[in-house]
């Protein structure tokens, strides 16, 4: 190793051993490493919280009403867990991929596409007191301070992006927030968080046979396969007979009886299950224009709109399609209607300016990228943004844009640094 190499690292590593500290696990009470402070895990959990929010799909604002719900139960249980003073937030994503997380901090999401898949309120209870036991126990904390670790040695380069469908194109707030949130958990925490998650629910009032039926229902549907589990739930929470046979043990501890909720659960949830057939077009059109099937996937995004004209998601979707077609015009339109029902989510903002400058309108391709990266920024959004300052004669501004695109990789980088270097 050269001395200059040397010369990068060892202050990193000086500064990881002078902050390193042992700590006691709020929830197990056992020692541990310390990296990341109490403020600090509060305070990435709140500044990563909406930016993975949008990253997973945004909130599924069409029945206000389900995220209500999903958070008088998650506060039930947070008031019985170990770190009840955390600032708890629930929310529930517009996502068909079944799948829940924590960030540090307390920040809790769960898809629509697991919702959908769970009984009553117990299965509810089991899916949010696990997540809370994560966030309790500072899962999320720990993950991130090891990958702190391990980049120490990478001369400050840091963490690396999300394996997702943004991959290479999200940066800045969302990269670590998306990190945390969707890499995968051990086996250690996984059953550490079955384990205190069953009792958080017992001491709320649950029967806690519904963790076991929970844990027996993600095995069967890991080995059977069953598509889009694979990369979502299990793909972060991995099942195992191990996790069904210890659960089982504790229930049968704590003892049978409890609250159900079958009837509240399924009255609380009916909007959505009705909003079912809308999605499951929209998810084939999504599907079929992956596949190059544009007049199919045309006619499967038009039944999804017709079951559901106020879903944002669904008009993004038929725009693309339209754009893909050459048809610019219609896209705009599509795009517009998006960000007026849903003006907050990122990914409706980038489209709509992506769409306005191929159009050379650069006044609305400005103002839609410059929403978009409030939000979220990415590479294409820093990129473009530098063309159009490029267009309106602002060169310094130019150059801090494609600054920040070329931090990327990939095509996108690789332009930026070419169209950087020209104004250089």
């Amino acid at each position: 190793m050269t001395r200059a190499i040397l010369s990068r690292i060892t202050p990193l590593l000086v500064m990881v051993v002078t902050l390193a500290g042992c700590s006691v696990n709020p929830v197990t009470g056992e020692r541990e490493l310390s990296l990341v402070s109490e403020s600090q895990e509060r305070s990435i959990g709140t500044e990563q919280y909406v930016p993975t929010q949008q990253t997973q799909g945004g909130q599924f604002y069409i029945d206000p009403e389900l995220t209500v719900y999903v958070r008088e139960v998650g506060q039930k249980l947070a008031r019985v867990s170990d770190r009840p003073d955390l600032p708890y937030e629930f929310v529930v994503l517009n996502n068909s991929t079944p799948n829940a997380w924590a960030l540090p901090g307390g920040k809790i999401a769960i898809n629509r596409g697991l919702l959908v898949k769970l009984e009553d309120e117990a299965q509810l209870a089991s899916v949010l007191s696990h997540e809370i036991v994560h966030a309790a126990a500072r899962h999320g904390a720990q993950r991130m301070q090891q990958g702190m670790i391990i980049s120490a040695g990478m001369a400050g380069l840091g963490l690396a992006l999300s394996d997702n469908e943004w991959a290479g194109l999200v940066m800045g707030g969302a990269a670590v927030g998306a990190q945390v949130a969707l890499a995968q958990y051990s086996q250690g925490d996984e059953l550490e968080s079955d384990a205190y998650g069953i009792r958080y629910m017992h001491e709320a009032g649950y029967d806690p046979r519904a963790a076991v039926e929970l844990q027996e229902l993600f095995l069967a549907l890991s080995e059977g396969r069953e598509s889009g589990w694979l990369e979502g739930l299990f793909a972060t929470h991995p099942p195992s007979a191990r996790r069904v046979e210890e659960n089982r043990k504790l229930a049968q501890q704590l003892g049978a009886g409890g609250f159900r909720g079958r009837d509240v659960y399924q009255r609380r949830t009916a909007r959505l299950r009705a909003l079912q057939p809308a999605y499951e077009a929209h998810d084939k059109a999504l599907k079929l224009a992956s596949e190059k099937k544009m007049d199919q996937a045309l006619a499967a995004v038009n039944s999804a709109i017709e079951k559901e004209p106020r879903e944002a998601m669904f008009y993004a979707l038929r725009g693309r399609i339209h754009q893909s077609n050459g048809n610019r015009a219609l896209a705009e339109k599509d795009f517009d209607k998006a960000v007026s029902l849903y003006p907050e989510m990122f990914e409706y903002q980038l489209y709509n300016g992506l769409n306005a400058l191929a159009m050379n309108n650069t006044s609305k391709a400005r103002e839609h990228l410059e929403k978009a990266n409030e939000v979220v920024p990415t590479a294409i959004g820093y990129l473009r943004l530098g063309d159009v300052a490029v267009q309106q004669g602002q060169r310094q501004q130019a150059m801090q844009y494609y600054s920040a695109a070329a931090q990327a990789g990939g095509d996108v980088g690789a332009e930026a640094k070419q169209k950087l270097a020209r104004l250089q």
